[in-house]
């Protein structure tokens, strides 16, 4: 029997942890599973006595708990901090007193996005604004503590609010919108990820630093237009423009392209291209 506990289980990718870990096809031949789903309500990070009472017993800790609001933690950097990093350093030192394998979820922002080719596992991380300055604090202690950590990015889902779905309701309530097209990174399917970091928990694999991302790239505006063109509206309703006539508190990294070598030293390709993710999503009945 293997012991998982998933944090952060109420959100987009936790709630998805959770489906894939209720014996979906890619676990045929797994042992039995023993799953504890703790959702923000059940379990404060920032609590380390609580941590430490959570980890208990569990072989397997899947990290999806995370302060998420990226412009909130411009004003708020000490309280995103607190869960993105200290909190995850309490799961990190938790694991390791246990001997439990960690799988903590980290993000693309770690990295300054100013890059032309992608990001490598190893690339020198340098995020420019506070929610990836609160992300790193938290990779750091994961990887101090012999855990895994897996950056993703431009995240989608049928469990709560992302771009896919905002572009498909906008789609039915304005002629044309406007998208930004120079930011450029890999649409991911928070499923097809969930799956992923299942398969990464359950493997013989060296801990460290994986990306798990869709492969291929595009803009915002090139998901906006294949999202527009397989929910079957026109994709020419969608209009590219730029990134400054959106401002935003926190600036965002222009080039989000991470690579994916890693995968093969644990006997993994990579994900597949973000279009053919795409497609199996709005085709799914997860969408």
């Amino acid at each position: 029997m293997t012991r998982i506990l998933v944090t952060g289980a109420g959100g987009m990718l936790g709630q998805d942890l959770l489906d894939v870990l209720k014996g979906q096809p890619s676990l045929k031949g797994r042992p039995d599973l023993d799953v504890t789903a703790l959702a923000r309500a059940d379990l404060d990070v920032t609590d380390e006595a609580a941590v430490r009472a959570a980890v208990a017993g569990h072989d397997v800790v899947l990290n999806a708990a995370a302060w998420t609001d990226v412009d909130g933690a411009e004003e708020r950097e000490a309280e995103a901090t607190a869960v993105n990093g200290a909190g995850v350093a309490h799961l990190a030192r938790a694991a390791r007193a246990t001997g439990a394998r960690l799988v903590h979820v980290s993000t693309d922002y770690v990295f300054r996005g100013d890059a032309t080719t992608p990001y490598a596992e190893d690339a020198p991380t340098d995020p420019i604004n506070a929610y990836g300055r609160s992300k790193l604090a938290g990779e750091r202690a994961v990887l101090a503590a012999g855990g895994y950590v897996v950056r993703t990015a431009w995240l989608y889902g049928a469990h709560g609010r992302n771009f896919v779905t905002t572009m498909l309701r906008l789609a039915g309530e304005r002629e044309t919108v406007d998208v930004v097209d120079d930011q450029r990174g890999q649409p991911t399917w928070s499923w097809a990820l969930a799956e992923r970091l299942v398969d990464l928990a359950l493997a013989d694999a060296p801990p460290g630093v994986y990306h798990g991302t869709a492969s291929g790239e595009t803009t915002w505006y090139g998901l906006a237009r294949a999202a527009f063109a397989r929910a079957g509206h026109d994709p020419d309703r969608v209009r590219p423009t730029t990134s400054d006539r959106f401002v935003r508190p926190a600036p965002r990294p222009s080039y989000s392209v991470l690579g994916h070598d890693r995968w093969a030293e644990a006997g993994m390709t990579p994900m597949t291209d973000w279009e053919t993710m795409l497609s199996a999503y709005l085709g799914s009945p997860r969408a």
